[in-house]
């Protein structure tokens, strides 16, 4: 069997235009769950009895739903709820954010539940409002132990990307689709696309295990 890339060569701003989809997908999916996390996370922590109920809810039955039935049910479902349609694109960043969110959640929880009650007692003791005492005590250390599982959570985004297929984002594995039917070269447009997500994901994994290293005392207690 004959490799060529010469298909790949042929078709390189189509399937160019799949990676920027995909990395466009996974930043604002990213983002979105950090800052719904965030906020579900301490809300289950340290919001009002009545909130934590609703909260906990949410995050068991996201972390308990494919996400690819979360994409296709936001997509196709959804919009019957709301009357209108959306984009494929944006179809894919909210159900995204809204699944990957709760495993989020769960980083923030642990990591603010991690930090020694004594420094808790401590900061109340001196007069800080709860407010300062997550802002200036206990976010700063939870936040350099959750580095590494926010890495793991940041190549989830990307990878969870590949799944909006299904929904025509045209994202790397939709467009790579394509080109592998059109030049019937399956196994040179799979093996360039599968080097390209480890070119993607390699250094977010190795960079953020490197600078966690840099900062770890930072969260030492």
């Amino acid at each position: 069997m004959d490799f060529s890339i010469a298909p790949l060569l042929d078709n390189w701003r189509f399937l160019a235009l799949g990676l920027w989809t995909t990395l466009y997908v996974s930043v604002l999916s990213m983002a979105g769950s950090v800052v719904v996390g965030v906020a579900v996370g301490l809300g289950r922590c340290y919001g009002p009895g009545w909130l934590k109920a609703p909260l906990v809810f949410y995050i068991d039955s996201m972390r308990a739903i494919p996400v690819l039935v979360v994409l296709i049910w936001m997509y196709f479902a959804f919009p019957l709820l709301v009357g209108t349609s959306m984009p494929p694109v944006t179809g894919a960043v909210v159900a995204i954010t809204v699944h990957l969110a709760a495993s989020v959640a769960e980083i923030v929880r642990a990591g603010v539940e991690s930090i020694r009650p004594g420094q808790v007692r401590a900061a109340l003791a001196l007069g800080m409002s709860q407010r300062q005492m997550v802002q200036k005590i206990i976010l700063p250390q939870a936040t350099v132990r959750m580095l590494p599982a926010y890495g793991s959570a940041l190549g989830i985004a990307v990878k969870d990307t590949a799944i909006a297929s299904v929904i025509a984002v045209p994202e790397l594995i939709r467009q790579a689709e394509t080109v592998a039917g059109l030049t019937y070269k399956p196994l040179e447009v799979y093996t360039v696309v599968m080097l390209m997500y480890f070119l993607i994901l390699f250094p977010i994994s190795r960079g953020v295990d490197r600078f966690y290293l840099r900062v770890a005392h930072l969260g030492r207690s």
